[in-house]
């Protein structure tokens, strides 16, 4: 009998460590993590260059510094807007923005060259509005990640919001993201 209780005293204790772990952790059995729902995958691509691809000369600061053009699919239904934010993880002095884009509309499938006034367009590290172009230091060779995100809400930020000000806005309302990555050097 004492061997019994015993047993039972001790699975006891194993659940109350287990709901007491589950807690710390900010699990609860059977409900997801909601950063799960932000691993849903939005498939971006250009016309002008492919994954891991050089971006053509005419899309930098030595051609026509235009925007290449986009698309994607794989947008979530719930989607309520857009951000598209590029930079450069491999500058010198830490990343470089060269667009960032939000509030575009949800039903929006892609971008053209050149685009401008599309949604609201933030500040880039140039201490412009607009897309600026991949310009590395000469003789070096970066990544650019256009990086596309689909919200549950519009953010309502004025033009001209800094990447940080919209990353912040964004938190807790990413549905789902993507990325194109290409490379220029110089």
């Amino acid at each position: 009998m004492e061997e019994c209780r015993h047993q039972t005293l001790s699975r006891y204790r194993i659940l109350v460590l287990l709901i007491v772990l589950l807690g710390i952790s900010g699990c609860q059995p059977g409900v997801e993590d909601p950063g799960d729902e932000a691993t849903m995958s939005i498939h971006v691509t250009s016309t002008a260059f492919n994954e891991g691809e050089n971006i053509p000369k005419e899309y930098s600061c030595d051609g026509e510094n235009l925007s290449p053009p986009l698309a994607w699919s794989d947008v979530p239904q719930g989607t309520q807007s857009l951000v598209l934010i590029v930079d450069d993880p491999d500058a010198p002095s830490g990343t470089f923005v060269h667009w960032v884009v939000y509030d575009l509309p949800a039903a929006l499938a892609s971008l053209p060259e050149g685009a401008s006034g599309i949604g609201r367009e933030g500040v880039n590290g140039f201490r412009k509005s607009g897309f600026g172009g991949p310009c590395p230091p000469r003789g070096s060779t970066h990544r650019y990640f256009f990086k596309l995100y689909a919200l549950d809400m519009v953010s309502g930020l004025k033009a001209g919001a800094t990447k940080a000000e919209v990353e912040k806005a964004m938190q807790g309302h990413i549905l789902a993201q993507g990325q194109l990555v290409g490379k220029y050097g110089r």
